[in-house]
């Protein structure tokens, strides 16, 4: 391929390049983009082409932009700067991180023609800093314990045991409500035991019947059942060295229960199937949200491996017990949910908060962070008010859901004004009735608030009446 080839197939080959392509003139004004270019700055082409390049506003251009001898830009007088890390203005006004390159372009004789940049992005670079950046201060947090958060006496008291349980080889007992993080102090038992270095090996106990189950713990011979294609090792081999999370202990049927205690006893078991004997160095960590003790007493569950599990027992208290730790739990959960949606949503309103501080948690960590979850895909931006919240924080009827606890009066007039209207669909003569107020209030307190009717009940819904 000759010159005259070459240039006739110029922009096709800058429209290949994954980074910006830029040719300057040497007053500054752009003479060719490629496609790159235009896809990151959100111009088109014929945008770009004829306008001076400051109209990208880079803040490089800016600081080195020469005071005086005639030239725009100091790149003329310097010929090159490399590997400059800048901002660049999109067509929307918003900035995008770019690793910028920019050369002198002379002829024969060292007449400057123009100059040529190159763009890199570096959002996609910048995101993932910024969410390792985040994620190293959550992990450092001092109210944060493996994840576990909380600052009351009762979570003190169970990051204390967890510490000792952990230096220890004894077997621990996890009781709590479901909902209350077992999994997590259990990973912290791990992670801060004499096995840390071993594996770590999760089976919920509840999740599978009774011959799944056994065969999941042990393993089994091919040919073992219907089904059996090939010999398959269980939980308990896999776990050698290590520590076994046995979660709802309390759903394991009486028949397996018998063959766990031999497994506790004797650190041997049998593959389903098979007569032979295999060594498991073991520590188990169980869980449950069930009574134990009442389960022996109705013969549902064996007396002598209760006592075997329930060496170290540690109790893991509501979230009822510990509200204190609710604004830091929700402050921890919603940072990480900042950083998985990349959505500008912070903090709670003082009603959303009053609400979280009355409510009861049947279903404790787990329901709060799904309600908080809801929230990230209703909101957009700013602090989560009711109206993000699903339908039993709410308000309604003049009042929050029952769920909550809290009266109109102890709530915010924003939430209670966005629930008359989305009642009334968007109807403000109906939204004033349902307030007991008269229309002129709904209005002016839309105002105050800054309350957008299409956003709240959805264009479609809003009208005038």
């Amino acid at each position: 391929m000759d010159e005259k080839e070459i240039d006739i197939f110029w922009k096709d080959i800058a429209d290949t390049m994954n980074d910006g392509l830029i040719l300057i003139e040497p007053d500054g004004v752009v003479a060719m983009v490629n496609r790159a270019t235009a896809k990151l700055t959100g111009y088109q082409k014929e945008e770009l082409i004829g306008m001076h390049c400051t109209i990208l506003g880079c803040e490089a251009c800016e600081i080195a932009r020469s005071a005086g001898e005639g030239q725009w830009c100091i790149l003329f007088s310097e010929g090159r700067f490399s590997m400059k890390k800048v901002f660049v203005r999109k067509k929307d006004g918003t900035y995008v991180p770019v690793l910028k390159n920019a050369s002198l372009l002379r002829d024969e004789n060292g007449v400057v023609k123009g100059a040529v940049e190159t763009l890199t992005d570096l959002s996609e670079i910048d995101k993932r800093d910024r969410r390792i950046e985040e994620l190293s201060r959550i992990l450092n947090r001092e109210d944060n314990f493996h994840g576990i958060v909380g600052r009351t006496p009762a979570m003190r008291q169970v990051f204390e045991v967890v510490e000792k349980a952990a230096k220890s080889e004894a077997h621990v007992l996890l009781r709590g409500e479901s909902g209350t993080g077992k999994e997590l102090v259990a990973r912290a038992i791990h992670e801060r035991g004499l096995r840390k270095d071993g594996p770590f090996v999760e089976l919920n106990c509840a999740a599978l019947n009774e011959s799944l189950l056994e065969s999941e713990l042990f393993g089994h011979e091919k040919g073992a059942f219907t089904g059996a294609i090939r010999e398959r090792k269980g939980r308990f081999e896999a776990a050698h060295g290590g520590d076994f999370f046995l979660d709802e202990i309390g759903d394991v049927p009486l028949s397996v229960q018998a063959k766990l205690l031999r497994v506790l006893e004797t650190r041997t078991f049998e593959r389903v199937g098979s007569h032979r004997r295999i060594f498991a160095d073991v520590r188990i960590i169980s869980a449950t949200n069930q009574d134990l003790e009442k389960l022996t007493d109705d013969k549902k569950f064996r007396s002598d491996l209760f006592f075997r599990i329930n060496v170290v027992p540690i109790h893991l208290p509501p979230l009822r017990e510990r509200r204190e730790d609710i604004p830091l739990l929700v402050e921890s959960l919603m940072r990480e949910l900042r950083i998985k949606t990349g959505k500008n949503v912070n903090g709670l309103s003082r009603a959303a908060m009053e609400c979280f501080m009355e409510y009861p948690w049947p279903g404790n960590i787990r329901e709060l962070k799904n309600a908080l979850e809801y929230a990230f895909v209703i909101a957009e931006e700013g602090p989560v008010d009711l109206y993000h919240l699903p339908a039993k924080f709410r308000p309604a009827e003049g009042k929050v859901a029952a769920a909550c606890g809290c009266f109109k009066n102890e709530c915010s007039e924003k939430a209670d004004l966005i629930a008359a209207l989305r009642q009334s669909n968007g109807n403000k003569t109906q939204a004033a009735k349902n307030l007991g107020v008269n229309r002129n209030t709904v209005w002016n307190r839309m105002r105050k608030y800054g309350v957008d009717l299409k956003k709240v009940v959805g264009v479609r819904g809003a009208h005038e009446g």
